[in-house]
């Protein structure tokens, strides 16, 4: 199979292009990519494919194609200088050797990664015993080697892992390694060359980042270029004597005399909060982190883990999530939702973050805005979680001034002043007159329409028709006339009268597409369905008590409260839409199919699906008659665990739990209900 584009073509495409073309290369297509980060980041040390899609490449690759060569060679390409055994490298005087290959004696493995706490636990679930947390530090990786006599004798960096490159000589002039040590018998140290953020504050003018200058300053053969004195070294690991755990690595070498990296001792119960607390103190760190390293305190049990091709079992690094960046916060604007809660938006500089342009990012809640500690014209890091959602995780560099950001005392919409309230996701300013506020009536207006699908009303129109005062609530779409529409700007007849012929064909609403429609919190689609299947009429949903909800299975007490406040808050709307002659139909009962192979039975998913995606599981179930609920009770029939890595999920547990307790529900794998349901299509 051969690429459809070249190999030039890939090469001169920019991240935004290679993010967007993602979905549809061809394994021969990621391996060029793949080969073109690896000689910008290992060779050239000027990536310019983000981390985070660089990854997306490596892990798509893994999946098309998971015996490419390519996935055990990822590193550096092999040095034009002589290659030499370790042995017969130490032979020969710094000098002489700098820049030769080496081969280490043992390889220098890369680590695998995860991007979720399922994924860590995985892991962690595979032996027994402490596990010690650490920083994945971004720098470069090195083997320090000292003889008996303790006299450092070969610095070689990591490389591919298999053959590294003499640096002696200037690690030698690093202050954080060594000479010589005190002891007996032969030591390998290995551990990560880096730049301090408060050295490269000197030179940062002439270069990009730390690790860049890093890497040339410790392959500098010119001596009066080099600055590898500015250099700091962590050692994470050492080779030599028996251990018993990591605890007595670390113990020797902090007698050692080398510098401690930050790490930590922790029960697997506290992997998440340990990796919690280093992304909160990255802003403090003198050195730059873009993760965080588990690995196995045992060593027996690293042994029995053993090693891959590519990874040590025994070891994984949990990277921060999404493609980040640093940028400047330009403002703050206060965004007024239809139902009158003011959000926080933080506008920004833009950046180029996983393929596209970030400009501003929901700051979500009070709590979260008042904790970021946000000061005009200071820079903060942005992040798109999961490669999508653009968010600000912190500031990490205070504005010339420091001058904060004040909470606005009226809405930033129709000035009237404003409440603080707390909702379940946090605290919120509400604008005290929502009814009476313009921003939130476009909000419920565009709502109203998007819900009962009435077609041509954007913002542009809705805005111009609020503005003309021939729409205030969502009961005046059904009293508009065209000639009134006509007059509207860029607004012609013909344009006027297609819109009065949408509202008029949205008269008569299903009973769920109504209450939808109506914007109260809680009743989106798929509520305002299970509403509409169960009672059926709007005067008895109108009727509706706390208790009669929660009687629904999915339904829970501060959801019940929030539609049956709702409806109430909506009476008003309500009686306006009929009164302007919008008929509700009943709602109808979800009929069973009729012979379906799982009729009378209820299947809840569980856990990362191979074969297909949860919601096209449900499809399948209830296309066969059978349920779907939200949750793991006793009345349920089976638990299906997804093929996925994965830990055992909380229902999982529960649904064990009752089974242990003698209820009836089954749990099964993804190949036995494929079975059950009929195979696969």
């Amino acid at each position: 199979m051969t690429t459809s584009r070249s190999e030039a073509d890939l090469l001169a495409l920019d991240a935004a292009a290679v993010q967007a073309g993602l979905p549809k290369f061809t394994a021969d297509e990621l391996e060029a990519l793949i080969r073109r980060g690896n000689v910008e980041y290992w060779d050239k040390h000027a990536p310019t494919l983000p981390d985070a899609l660089y990854d997306q490449l490596v892990e798509r690759l893994r999946r098309q194609r998971p015996d490419a060569a390519l996935l055990q060679s990822m590193g550096p390409s092999p040095s034009s200088e002589p290659v030499l055994a370790a042995d017969e490298a130490v032979l020969l005087p710094p000098g002489e050797r700098f820049g030769a290959g080496v081969i280490h004696k043992r390889p220098m493995l890369s680590l695998d990664k995860c991007y979720s706490e399922a994924d860590l636990h995985a892991w962690a679930s595979k032996f027994t015993g402490e596990i010690v947390v650490m920083p994945k530090m971004d720098g470069l990786a090195c083997s320090l080697r000292y003889d008996r006599k303790g006299k450092l004798v070969l610095a070689a960096t990591r490389g591919s892992g298999t053959e590294g490159e003499d640096i002696t000589a200037n690690a030698l002039e690093i202050k954080a390694i060594p000479a010589t040590l005190t002891t007996s018998g032969e030591l390998e140290i290995r551990g990560e060359l880096y730049m301090k953020l408060s050295e490269f504050a000197h030179f940062k003018a002439d270069f990009s980042n730390p690790r860049n200058l890093a890497a040339g300053s410790i392959k500098q053969k010119d001596r009066s270029k080099s600055r590898a004195a500015h250099l700091s070294f962590f050692p994470y690991d050492v080779i030599g004597p028996d251990f018993a755990d990591e605890r007595e690595k670390f113990a020797l070498l902090k007698q050692l005399g080398f510098a401690e990296i930050d790490h930590e001792f922790v029960p697997r119960e506290q992997l998440q909060a340990a990796y919690e607390r280093f992304a909160r103190a990255r802003a403090g760190l003198d050195y730059e982190i873009d993760g965080v390293v588990y690995r196995a305190s045992s060593v027996k049990e690293q042994a029995r883990l053993g090693l891959t091709g590519h990874h040590p079992r025994y070891a994984i690094a949990y990277k921060f999530q999404g493609d980040s960046g640093h940028t400047g916060l330009l403002d703050v604007l206060w965004s007024v939702s239809r139902t009158g809660v003011i959000t926080p938006v933080a506008i920004l500089e833009p950046a180029l973050l996983s393929g596209a342009m970030i400009g501003r990012a929901s700051l979500h809640n009070l709590n979260i805005f008042e904790a970021l500690g946000l000061s005009q014209e200071c820079r903060v890091e942005v992040t798109r979680r999961g490669g999508v959602i653009p968010n600000v995780e912190r500031v990490v560099e205070a504005g010339p001034h420091a001058r904060p950001f004040t909470l606005p005392t009226h809405c930033p919409a129709c000035g009237s002043p404003v409440e603080r309230k707390k909702k379940r996701e946090g605290e919120f300013l509400f604008c005290s007159q929502p009814k009476q506020c313009v921003q939130a009536r476009l909000g419920e207006l565009e709502h109203f329409a998007k819900a009962v699908d009435i077609q041509g009303f954007g913002p542009k129109v809705i805005a111009a028709a609020v503005d003309a005062g021939l729409l205030t609530t969502p009961a005046d779409y059904y009293s508009l006339r065209a000639e009134d529409l006509a007059e509207l700007e860029r607004m012609g007849e013909k344009s006027a009268q297609n819109l009065i012929d949408q509202v008029e064909s949205h008269r008569e609403l299903p009973l769920a597409v109504f209450l939808q429609a109506l914007g109260a919190p809680h009743l989106g689609k798929q509520n305002a369905t299970l509403l509409a299947g169960e009672f059926l009429d709007l005067a008895r949903i109108r009727k509706l008590t706390r208790d009669d909800l929660m009687a629904i299975k999915g339904i829970k007490d501060a959801i019940a409260d929030a539609i049956v406040d709702g409806i109430a808050a909506r009476s008003e709307l309500i009686e306006a839409l009929l009164r302007h002659g919008v008929r509700v139909l009943p709602g109808e009962r979800a009929a069973p199919v009729a012979g379906g192979a799982l009729l009378g039975k209820s299947f809840v998913f569980t856990g990362t699906l191979e074969g297909f995606t949860r919601e096209q599981a449900q499809a399948r179930v209830l296309a066969l008659g059978g349920e779907t609920p939200s949750g793991v009770s006793k009345t349920l029939s089976y638990l299906v665990v997804g093929a996925g890595k994965g830990a055992k999920s909380s229902k999982q547990t529960k649904a064990e739990q009752l089974i242990a307790a003698g209820a009836p529900l089954q749990v099964l794998s993804e190949a036995e209900f494929l079975a059950l349901s009929g195979g696969v299509e």
